[in-house]
């Protein structure tokens, strides 16, 4: 059982290192330019707190995989809607920092926070544990919502002609 829990457990690293790469050049050239919050987190805490929620979301996602006996019709929907929360999180950095849309990536991430949820709901009766591990990644999202809305809001995207 140790292979199947480091797998799930690194999983959402992946899509991590990816949205490292996309968001390396841009912190350094464009988001500079932007108008933030005077409340919004240091840069050098993104990469800690990111690796933290993926691993506690990669190992709930374990923890309700082992519980339901694998990827049976059971496991269809919560570990469906972890997929499509993972996804949906692997998606938002290349729109943010990748295409500069601000307005998109803020729908997306509100998408994103809505489906972490409803991830969470269907976990709870499965493993509470699961569950819980799911809540400070909840917490963050709900902090980097507020601030997409708050860097879109101060910076007005630029119309092209």
């Amino acid at each position: 059982m140790w292979l199947p829990m480091l797998g799930m457990t690194a999983l959402p690293h992946l899509g991590g290192l990816y949205g490292g790469y996309v968001t390396r050049r841009e912190v350094k050239t464009w988001y500079p330019t932007l108008k933030k919050p005077s409340w919004r987190p240091p840069n050098a805490a993104f990469p800690v707190v990111w690796t933290c929620l993926y691993t506690g979301m990669g190992y709930g996602s374990y923890l309700v995989w082992k519980e339901l006996g694998g990827f049976k019709e059971d496991a269809l929907v919560p570990l469906g809607l972890y997929g499509l929360q993972l996804a949906l999180n692997w998606t938002w950095t290349p729109i943010f920092f990748g295409a500069h849309k601000l307005k998109l990536a803020l729908m997306e991430i509100i998408l994103l926070t809505g489906t972490v949820g409803a991830t969470m709901v269907s976990w709870y009766p499965i493993s509470r544990t699961a569950t819980l591990l799911m809540a400070p990644y909840l917490s963050w999202l709900c902090l980097a919502t507020c601030l997409n809305y708050s860097i879109w809001r101060d910076n007005p995207e630029k119309k092209e002609e």
